[in-house]
């Protein structure tokens, strides 16, 4: 038996709405460091944009190395395999390599080819031992696969392929990757196979994954991965699932990444194979060390009704009130709506984030008319389009309010030209 605890999209130094999220990440990697203890694995497989982007604060990278370290202290034999996602830079994830091989850790940031045009695959397969120190399988870790990668190079498509160089290069490196697989393998040992992409099928979040290649050519068959391979680790999509079977997961991310994931449960999976075979999988919930709440849409009366019976924990420290997101629906603009909201909130150990204001659509004839803005001026110009989007002209208090912002952007500017600033 070997068992291995797969998780993806860790996204570590993800600014969120302007805050930062080193508290949650640190406190999901002290979790999944008791989990992988608890459960007594034998690898873990990172399928994917370790970072948030692809030149990591500092702090990112000591979340990521005091892991590894601490990892390797608590658990010698534990294989970690890491491959770059689509946030990631191949060349930052496989800068340290040298140095993590010794603690038992594999990072794999880009895809190699050798003079004669083959992939060098042998770069690309890495062995996963049970608590014995034997070869039970064998992990086929395929970082996120750039066009420049799979269509340079100087490496013609294969016959009937031309039509689409990048589609065409991601299938040659998969049936390469397998083959040599293959051939590596001994009876009685599993293949596994860890990517960061997008299946056909597979369910997307709304709004928080970033599309991989412009034009919608990012998404892959299920069909790369053949039978023989017992389990397929995806990292990109964050929400938990399934692809068609049982072997082929998407993790998911471990935190909600965007209000939109706020719904749906965040896992890691504990994979058990049997030989040559999958045995089990088994989704473990990650525990939320900051709690999200998203609030409406709705009119703004319920909203703030909604907020009032929000309950909070005064003695949680800062670092762990819960963020929040409010969502009100408009039928006329409220000039102080986030006053009101942050009223609704006093006192209460929350974190607002976003207000986003939902305003009503206003139906009229669209107008083909030319402006002259050097004539119309910017109180005009205000004035129409504030009624071309409410249905109606701006009231005294809304003019008074334009005029006074306007005259401190014009003083602002003759400060500027008397201190001869730009």
């Amino acid at each position: 038996m070997l068992k291995l605890i797969h998780t993806a999209d860790w996204h570590l130094g993800q600014s969120f709405h302007g805050q930062e999220r080193h508290v949650e990440h640190r406190a999901f990697l002290a979790w999944l460091l008791d989990t992988l203890v608890a459960h007594r694995a034998d690898a873990l497989l990172v399928a994917g944009d370790i970072f948030d982007v692809v030149n990591p604060s500092l702090r990112a990278q000591e979340l990521l190395y005091d892991f590894i370290v601490s990892a390797h202290e608590r658990l010698p034999g534990l294989d970690i395999v890491l491959i770059a996602g689509n946030h990631d830079s191949g060349n930052r994830i496989e800068l340290p390599a040298p140095l993590m091989r010794r603690l038992r850790t594999h990072a794999l940031g880009r895809v190699r080819w050798l003079d004669d045009g083959t992939l060098d695959a042998e770069h690309l397969l890495v062995p996963l031992t049970n608590e014995d120190g034997e070869t039970r399988a064998w992990c086929l870790a395929l970082p996120f696969l750039r066009p420049a990668e799979v269509t340079g190079n100087g490496i013609a498509p294969p016959h009937g392929e031309e039509g689409n160089d990048y589609v065409a290069g991601i299938s040659r490196v998969h049936t390469q990757l397998v083959e040599a697989a293959r051939a590596r393998r001994r009876p009685g040992q599993a293949l596994v196979a860890m990517s960061h992409a997008h299946l056909h099928g597979a369910a997307i979040s709304e709004a928080s994954e970033r599309p991989i290649v412009i034009g919608g050519e990012e998404s892959i068959s299920a069909a790369l991965f053949p039978p023989e391979i017992a389990y397929v680790a995806l990292g990109h999509l964050h929400r938990a699932q399934r692809v068609g079977e049982a072997r082929i997961r998407y993790s998911g991310s471990p935190l909600p990444l965007d209000f939109s994931e706020v719904a749906y449960p965040h896992q890691v999976v504990e994979v058990t194979l049997d030989g040559e075979s999958l045995a089990a999988t088994e989704a473990i919930a990650v525990p939320r060390p900051v709690a999200m709440h998203r609030i409406g849409p709705g009119p703004l009366d319920r909203i703030l009704a909604e907020l009032e019976a929000l309950e909070d924990n005064p003695a949680l420290a800062r670092e762990r009130w819960p963020w929040l997101e409010v969502r009100v629906e408009l039928d006329a603009p409220i000039p102080d709506l986030r006053a009101r909201v942050e009223a609704a909130l006093a006192d209460k150990a929350l974190r607002l984030l976003r207000l986003e204001r939902r305003l009503p659509r206003v139906e009229g004839k669209a107008t083909s008319a030319r402006v002259d803005l050097a004539t119309l001026g910017p109180r005009k110009l205000f004035e129409r389009t504030w009624e071309a989007r409410w249905g109606q002209p701006p009231d005294d208090d809304v003019l008074a309010d334009f005029d006074r912002l306007r005259q401190e952007v014009l003083d602002a500017d003759d400060e500027a030209a008397e201190e001869g600033r730009p």
